[in-house]
């Protein structure tokens, strides 16, 4: 049995620390707060940004793994980079392997072409060049020798337990309820979106594979469809008529006026508003993994919905 330390519970370190447990490792999963429970993890609290701290806890562990984001997005510039290193500095001292979960930003936009690891970054705001700025500090660390170091790229989220997704409470939970879905830019524009869980079973891959480290990988996508394509399986099978609203720019601002958070998401709009294609084909090729299919994926998250919406009633 081996040591494996989770940093973050959310959205995917969750099914991360489930995925881990279940193949019969030690998994140590971690948070700011405690609070949580997981049947067969040790779940503590800690600040990730003390290296004194994330050094005690990834202590004999034979992978890290680094699924945190920013408590604040608007502060996501500031409060972001420490928490890396903050962990960067504990998988350094313990010499595990570093699994980082990251997300595309990086790229900027792309004019249509399909997402390939090779596309050098072209940060087009502040927090696409913060996001680079980290993966270089990663890939550094790696090719100095003081850690190995594996990148996981994952693009938009669903799946059981997201909510806060483009493809999350404003389509999911909007269809059991017979709501409108509330989507940004262009519904019509190819759209490859990640099913959570397969990006925590990629993320585990990481954490043992022997080639995995050096380099970014793009995690496994599910089918590319319009997004409007993807909210209608969506509909279909929560058995509702499908209605979508789509934002735009202007829409987004004008939002922003009386909803200050909504400012955020100008910053990504064009990954919305263009074809967003995600070429996966480098880790299926190498590791043999591929995604669930979409509609199976539909249909669980679609059940979790329905449980937790269960759970609020009662």
């Amino acid at each position: 049995m081996t040591r494996h330390v989770v940093f973050g519970t959310g959205q995917v370190g969750r099914p991360l620390v489930e995925a881990l447990a279940a193949a019969g490792h030690h998994v140590v999963a971690v948070n700011r707060s405690g609070r949580g429970r997981f049947a067969d993890a040790e779940l503590v609290a800690a600040d990730a940004t003390d290296p004194q701290a994330t050094g005690r806890l990834c202590r004999g562990a034979a992978a890290v793994y680094f699924c945190l984001n920013a408590a604040n997005y608007a502060a996501w510039n500031e409060q972001f980079p420490p928490l890396q290193r903050g962990v960067l500095a504990g998988a350094e001292a313990a010499g595990a392997r570093l699994v980082v979960l990251d997300n595309l930003y990086s790229y900027g936009r792309t004019a249509g072409r399909p997402l390939v690891e090779s596309m050098p970054a072209r940060p087009t705001s502040s927090k696409s060049a913060t996001r680079a700025a980290m993966t270089d500090e990663l890939l550094t660390a790696h090719h100095a020798g003081r850690v190995q170091v594996a990148i996981g790229r994952a693009s938009d989220y669903f799946g059981p337990g997201v909510t806060q997704s483009a493809l999350g409470e404003t389509v999911f939970g909007a269809a059991l309820g017979g709501r409108t879905a509330q989507v940004m830019g262009d519904p019509d524009q190819l759209h490859s979106y990640s099913y959570a869980p397969d990006v925590a079973a990629a993320l585990a891959h990481l954490g043992t594979a022997d080639q995995a480290t050096g380099r970014i990988w793009h995690l496994p996508v599910v089918e590319t469809r319009t997004t409007r394509a993807t909210i209608e399986a969506v509909y279909a099978a929560a058995g509702t008529p499908m209605r979508m609203m789509a934002a735009g720019g202007w829409l987004l601002r004008a939002i922003g006026l009386v909803q200050p958070a909504m400012r955020e998401y100008q910053h990504t709009l064009y990954q919305f508003a263009e074809p967003w294609v995600v070429d996966d084909s480098a880790f299926r090729s190498t590791f043999g993994v591929g995604s669930t299919p979409l509609e199976a994926a539909i249909e669980t998250t679609l059940s979790w919905y329905r449980d937790r919406n269960a759970t609020l009633v009662h």
